[in-house]
């Protein structure tokens, strides 16, 4: 039964006193849309905490959408933290929205953001606590129509049975015309599948209830999904694409936090999409092509969310912020504007090479903290493997040229598990590291007030869809640790700091992300065992998640480990960003000869497909120049 939409804040209120961070829950911040009385009302909702979840850029586009759409109201809800759900649940209070109190249950539309795989049990917590049925099979007719988007969606199966709708690629666009289907439906009391039908119909909308899943001899023992017989819906669901960046509003944020949230700082995004083709590289491949905002369009976003939002730093996101065509003029700009005002100007990531040090040195002005590089593997080989186009002799000379401008501190980002690894490509991240931090001290001097320190942090590969690297099986715990452990042992020198992240996180983000429909059962069975806040360190537990598998039948192991056919029909074939799957055949077996790949937005046109199967092509600022 649908919940009433009125104001209960004040049952939450009482349970305030006895929670930690109690801020997180007080809504009215400063920027957020106080007209809330449309007659359509939708909610993001964000399944993690507030901090976490306010500074997404994502959900700040897509608020302030369907905000600006006539006949729609917005609103947002984040999950609680463990010790006011806990309260919730034996006081009988629902999950509410931020911006009135409203049960999320009373809302036409919810829409939660797929951030990454380790947030699926967070989705049911979240849905659970807003008393609305897991399971899209389940809702009443009147019960809200619940949607995903984001990231993560490219192996959607997974969580499919929670969801009524889910959207691939750009929403700006796409949830609006969502949303109008679904008030429309209602408007003329239209079913719940005749809507649900009328949604598959909006480009890049896959309904989940009108495909089946069929295992049989051309698919992996996950299956795949087919249309149902008679429903009149695409075999495979492109994404949508927003044409031009510049025609989206570049100022998304417009909201002032109570308390201090993980991304703390105004971030413009300046290009979408990147053509640089690492294999492991999921957003590589999925959010193409590349669309670049003006410089000074870039600038004046800047100028004008500073001056509204208060903030000391502002943040040019993208996927590869250096490769704008304009980077640097933005940068030039922006340090002219914001120097007096002791604004600070941060780019996510360094190119490996000479312009990628030149334009951090012009954001970090006097200041030399660390500088960041990602060299993702260990030896030259590896690097061509991966596609990666980077050489020791650029690392070297990227790494000098930090030196001599004054930094101290370097950080180094390596893969740990990538397809044809050897022990002497994990040993070549330790002699890698060694070599950056031998070449600080012979330019900086050996004296211990010279303070030189290199610092490593290695991920482990977790092959994801739509990448060459989909096919691949996952390192098998035990070789991963051992790996862990040859790396420690082979670092010599104190000033070298090596770190890396967990090898079981990895791996059950590694099963959620090859499963397909079944992988459900796993994610209900972890949830009902406790499993929640799973990209939380300190919550996540892996006994959990095992005991899970246990009960289903399944072997984590196995099933992250284990290679897929390469000519197999895949779990989530029938969804697409675009690239063709022949595309990325290609790319698996040029990995496994060494051989790389140009990025197209420098070069020619590699032959991914994205632009003629979308309509669409890269949207750039001015010319780009190779590294």
């Amino acid at each position: 039964m649908r919940l009433e939409r009125r104001d209960r804040f004040a049952e939450l209120e009482a349970l305030l006193w006895s929670v930690e961070k109690p801020v997180r829950y007080l809504d009215h911040e400063w920027g957020a849309c106080a007209n809330q009385e449309g007659p359509f009302h939708v909610c993001l909702l964000y399944p993690d905490v507030y901090e976490v979840g306010q500074p997404n850029l994502g959900l700040s586009i897509l608020y302030g959408a369907v905000n600006a759409a006539e006949g729609l109201s917005c609103e947002r809800s984040y999950l609680p933290w463990t010790d006011l759900i806990d309260l919730m649940r034996a006081n009988d209070v629902p999950l509410l929205s931020l911006e009135t109190s409203s049960p999320v249950a009373s809302f036409d539309v919810v829409g939660f953001t797929l951030a990454h795989e380790l947030a699926c049990t967070n989705i049911l917590e979240a849905l659970d606590l807003a008393r609305i049925p897991l399971r899209s099979c389940e809702r009443a007719e009147d019960d809200a129509i619940v949607v995903a988007g984001g990231p993560s969606v490219w192996n959607c199966e997974p969580v499919a049975p929670v969801f009524d709708a889910i959207l691939l690629g750009d929403g700006e666009e796409a949830l609006v015309e969502m949303c109008r289907v679904v008030r429309e439906g209602r408007a003329a009391r239209r079913c719940r599948r005749d809507i649900l039908r009328s949604l598959a119909r909006v480009q890049g909308v896959y309904v989940p209830a009108l495909y089946d899943v069929v295992v049989d001899e051309r698919a992996t023992r996950w299956g795949r999904a087919v249309p149902r017989p008679g429903e009149d819906v695409p075999r495979i669901v492109l994404k949508r694409s927003l044409a031009r960046l510049d025609e989206s509003d570049p100022l998304p944020q417009k909201i002032v936090p109570y308390l201090p949230v993980v991304q703390d700082r105004l971030a413009i995004e300046v290009l979408r999409g990147c053509c640089r083709g690492c294999r492991f590289c999921q957003a590589g491949m999925t959010y193409r092509p590349v669309r670049e905002r003006p410089a000074k369009q870039v600038v004046a976003a800047a100028c004008d969310g500073l001056t509204k939002l208060g903030h000391d730093e502002v943040s040019l996101t993208s996927l590869s912020t250096t490769d704008h065509s304009q980077c640097a003029a933005i940068l030039h700009e922006l340090n002219a504007v914001l120097r007096e005002r002791g604004v600070r100007v941060s780019i996510p990531s360094q190119r490996l090479d000479s312009f990628g040090v030149d334009m951090a040195a012009e954001v970090a002005g006097s200041k030399r903290g660390g500088l960041t590089f990602a060299p993702e593997a260990g030896s030259q080989r590896l690097r061509d493997v991966i596609n990666k186009n980077v050489t020791d002799e650029d690392i070297d000379a990227a790494a000098a040229n930090a030196f001599r401008a004054g930094w101290r501190r370097m950080k180094l980002y390596f893969m740990m598990g990538l397809p044809t690894e050897t022990d002497e490509d994990v040993l070549g991240i330790a002699r890698t590291a060694a070599r950056v931090l031998e070449l600080g001290r012979s330019l900086v001097g050996r004296a211990g007030r010279s303070k030189v320190s290199v610092s490593v942090s290695v991920a482990v590969l977790v092959p994801k869809a739509h990448t060459p690297f989909q096919w691949a099986g996952q390192l098998p715990l035990a070789q991963l640790r051992r790996r862990q452990e040859l790396l420690l042992a082979a670092n010599r020198d104190r000033a070298v700091k090596i770190s890396y992240h967990d090898a079981e996180v990895s791996q059950v983000e590694a099963v959620l992300s090859r499963m397909g429909r079944q992988g459900f059962e796993l994610i209900l069975e972890a949830w009902r065992r406790g499993c929640r806040f799973d990209a939380w360190m300190d919550q996540f537990c892996y006994e959990g998640w095992v005991a899970a598998a246990g009960a289903c039948g399944l072997d984590l192991d196995e099933i992250a480990s284990t290679p897929l056919p390469a000519d197999a029909s895949l779990p989530w074939d029938h969804t697409s960003p675009g690239v063709s799957k022949g595309y990325l055949q290609s790319e698996w077996r040029r990995a496994q000869e060494g051989l790389t790949t140009p990025d197209c937005t420098m070069t020619a046109c590699t032959g991914c497909g994205v632009c003629p199967v979308l309509g669409v092509d890269h949207a750039l600022a001015g010319e780009r120049h190779a590294q």
